[in-house]
């Protein structure tokens, strides 16, 4: 009990006018002492953004008046990554260049240094907002030419803020690239021809840069931006999924990588929670399987690229493998991160042969095929993984299937289990503890041989009693198919439901949310509600109908913009397409060989791509 008239210290975590610290204050003890005494108040500044992306940022004026070590003490201290001494030396510089050019500029704008921009998981050098213009600047210390790669880079960044980023969507976009010893080149100001208010990479050098942030000023109009608001903005990227792996394969985290509303928390209250199932199976050694549902696009393979990136030390107990029996998908994964290693390392001045990295992600990223094969060699030896995340898990295939290829393949006349409870078996060689992470897709059994998600649970029924089962709420939806076999398992002990597990929320398409409405209105020749539809999407997502091939290229190359990149799809049936060098019955699969015989050859189409 507390003495009567002796006020109670209170630490007032959501200050501000009207929260819970004045209402606790406002309570008195009967001779009229108050009951509660605010100790320590914590109010959010909601001038500032809720997660800053920027190591440093500040007005103008306060950044021409800071010293350049202070500065560079905070980028220091908000690096997240190991500082090299030509990073510490470029930062320098960059301070010392945009103090005498933004010297005119005092009252008029804000600075941010190492922006992040983690669906293509790099940060833009300086965005400078200055009046109504937002200038994106990538500076290249010490060199001479104004390489295309650089031009594409710094293009990329203002693309990305431009489609992706909120507080962005309605505001002139200047792309600048400074060379720092380059000599001088035309210095045009030009916009797009999209007339979005994104305007053509900018060269220059370090004399010339005061005069092309004038000339920019001067090009486009529009209201003075408010930095605080736009700071607050939303940042909303779709990353591909080979932009998501790279990203998460360099340090960023999945929350980074997503949207920054709903989606972002949905992603990382399932990547959370299959990690609290995975950690409370090590402490308490038990094997436990997790199934993950969620709409189409709203992340499933991301979650299993987040927790498979997470534990990639092969000499910690956590070591995570991620399955997929999408072929090109892994190869495709597998030759980007192994690439994107090798040129991140080269920015480090460091060397490292390409077969290095590809013997790293190899080891996390393994078609489920391969990893099926291995397991067969000693039967009673378990996998190096105490984790399995199995994307697409509805596509493994089922007994008769699994069996006809044992048989054909690999010369197993005995064997007689689905590929499901096989792959189960693998994991429960382990004599202490495992966790299977089962990503599940809805209708998407579409190939002969493919069990759906029932086998897993019925493989679980037959021969796996002590296995602990998580699944999510949403996997008793009749497109998932598992009714009658959630039915078997329901007085099963060590089940749980989780809402966690079913990710609600479609990461794709920013610009297209009413695209595949269009399409089934379209189909469904429901032409006064296609042509509604129709009107939301034209001006952020442009369709055309073209019946000239050639025609249809030269659009799609002038609507390309830095390392934008643009191909085509066609049915399996289109053989007529032959004459244009387009041949359905190739078949794609990345290959790489000496630097003068790279090439690509055709397996097939990626629906993840």
């Amino acid at each position: 009990m507390h003495d009567v008239g002796v006020a109670i210290p209170v630490v007032d975590l959501f200050a501000g006018r009207g929260a819970l610290g004045e209402g606790f204050c406002a309570l008195g003890w009967p001779e009229g002492a108050p009951k509660f005494k605010v100790k320590l108040s914590i109010e959010q500044d909601p001038r500032r953004p809720r997660m800053k992306r920027e190591y440093y940022s500040d007005r103008i004026t306060v950044f021409l008046d800071k010293g350049a070590h202070e500065i560079l003490g905070i980028l220091v201290e908000n690096n997240t990554f190991s500082l090299e001494a030509s990073q510490r030396d470029a930062w320098l510089t960059e301070i010392a260049i945009l103090k005498t050019v933004l010297s005119p500029y005092r009252d008029r704008g804000t600075v941010y240094f190492e922006y992040s921009i983690p669906r293509l998981g790099k940060r833009i050098d300086v965005v400078a907002l200055i009046d109504h213009v937002i200038f994106v600047l990538e500076f290249k210390i010490g060199e001479r030419e104004f390489a295309a790669s650089a031009l594409d880079q710094v293009w990329d960044y203002a693309l990305d803020l431009k489609n992706f980023h909120e507080s962005s969507h309605q505001r002139p976009i200047a792309p600048i690239l400074i060379v720092t010893e380059a000599e001088d080149v035309c210095r045009c100001v030009t916009a797009t021809p999209q007339n979005d208010d994104l305007l053509l990479p900018i060269r220059c050098n370090t004399v010339t840069l005061a005069d092309v942030i004038d000339r920019v000023l001067r090009f486009v109009d529009g209201q003075a931006i408010a930095a605080d608001q736009w700071a607050l903005g939303r940042y909303c990227p779709t990353p591909t999924v080979i932009e998501a792996a790279m990203a998460l394969y360099n340090g960023h985290s999945v929350t980074e990588i997503s949207r920054s509303d709903a989606s972002a928390i949905n992603l990382s209250q399932t990547s959370d929670t299959i990690s609290q199932i995975i950690h409370s199976a090590r402490a308490h050694s038990h094997k436990a399987i997790c199934f993950v549902t969620g709409v189409p696009g709203a992340g499933k393979t991301l979650v299993g690229l987040n927790i498979a990136t997470k534990h990639i030390d092969k000499n910690n107990d956590l070591y995570s493998v991620f399955l997929s029996g999408n072929g090109p998908l892994v190869d495709i994964l597998r030759e980007a991160l192994a690439r994107d290693k090798v040129q991140r390392e080269r920015a480090r001045a460091r060397k490292i042969k390409k077969g290095t990295a590809m013997s790293e992600v190899k080891m996390f990223i393994q078609n489920v095929h391969h990893f099926r094969d291995e397991c067969l060699v000693d039967s009673a030896r378990p996998p190096i993984e105490h984790v399995a995340l199995f994307d697409e898990a509805q596509r493994a295939w089922n007994r008769e299937q699994t069996s006809s290829f044992m048989r054909r393949k690999r010369k197993r006349t005995d064997f007689d289990q689905s590929e499901p409870q096989f792959l189960i078996a693998c994991l429960d060689r382990h004599p202490d503890w495992a966790v299977i992470v089962c990503l599940v897709g809805g209708g998407q059994e579409i190939n002969t041989g493919e069990a759906g998600i029932s086998e897993w649970i019925d493989s679980l029924v037959r021969a796996f009693p002590n296995w602990r089962i998580y699944i999510s709420s949403r996997l008793t939806d009749s497109e998932y198919a598992a009714g009658q076999a959630l039915q078997r398992i329901a007085s099963r002990p060590n089940i749980v439901l989780k809402d966690e597990l079913h990710l609600a929320v479609s990461l794709r398409s920013f610009r297209a949310e009413h695209v595949s409405l269009l399409i089934k209105q379209t189909l469904d020749l429901d032409a006064d509600q296609a042509r509604a539809t129709f009107k939301k999407i034209v001006q952020r997502y442009p369709l055309v109908i073209a019946r000239d091939l050639h025609k249809a290229k030269r659009w799609l190359k002038r609507q390309a913009r830095g390392s934008e990149r643009f191909g085509i799809v066609v049915s399996s049936q289109a053989q007529r397409l032959k004459p244009h060098a387009i041949d359905v019955r190739s078949r794609w699969i990345p290959f790489t060989g000496s630097s003068t015989a790279k090439r690509m050859c055709v397996r097939r189409i990626i629906s993840k791509m």
